[in-house]
């Protein structure tokens, strides 16, 4: 099962990715304007955009667990699923700064100091720009794959304010956000003892 998994993705381009995950902004921009969001569309509009930015965030932590502990190989899709997550990321706070907030730059800025939710989400996007910026191939290159590497773990920091901002964000005890941190947690636990296995392994063979 997992061989066919295996040579099905290989014929899937990259460019297919950023299409499929781009084609819900446009739906959704219509729904917006066709009151298919309810009678807040503009809070609907963020929330779609910002539950879509954590999802792909999410989904960016499974691909490495995806590979070791069942062995589909999504490796070649892991870039463009952070670039996406942080477009979508970006679109989420275009639309509270330009439509929610109306451009009112010192009620957002008061907003973010006082809003432990805001504060937190523009932490987590403020950790995505440099991984964005560095999500090519010159970047690379230039930095050296381990100082990458290392860089590219901010997203572990990132995913975590993105769990954060959204279960501070929802009034009450919601089930939804909670599953999403509990996700979170279970696949940075995972990252974690893989990390400790493979140092085990290093130490053993020096040994």
């Amino acid at each position: 099962m997992t061989d066919t998994v295996n040579r099905a993705v290989r014929f899937v381009p990259k460019w297919l990715v950023y299409i499929l995950c781009l084609l819900p902004v446009p739906w959704f921009l219509y729904l917006a304007q066709t009151g298919g969001l309810g009678r807040e569309p503009i809070k609907a509009l963020e929330h779609e955009l910002g539950e879509i930015a954590l999802q792909l965030l999410v989904f960016g932590l499974c691909v490495t667990p995806l590979r070791e502990h069942i062995g589909i190989n999504l490796m070649k899709f892991r870039r463009a699923i952070g670039v996406l997550a942080f477009i979508y990321v970006t679109l989420h706070l275009a639309v509270w700064i330009a439509l929610d907030m109306s451009l009112l730059w010192s009620q957002m800025w008061a907003d973010i100091w006082k809003r432990p939710y805001i504060t937190i989400g523009m932490a987590g996007f403020v950790a995505l720009i440099p991984l964005a910026i560095t999500s090519n191939n010159y970047s690379v290159q230039k930095l050296g794959g381990a100082v990458w590497r290392r860089l590219h773990k901010i997203t572990y920091l990132a995913v975590i304010l993105g769990g954060v901002h959204y279960l501070w964000l929802v009034k009450g005890i919601q089930l939804e956000p909670i599953l999403y941190m509990a996700a979170i947690l279970v696949l940075l636990a995972l990252r974690v003892a893989s990390a400790r296995k493979k140092a085990a392994k290093r130490v053993a063979k020096t040994a």
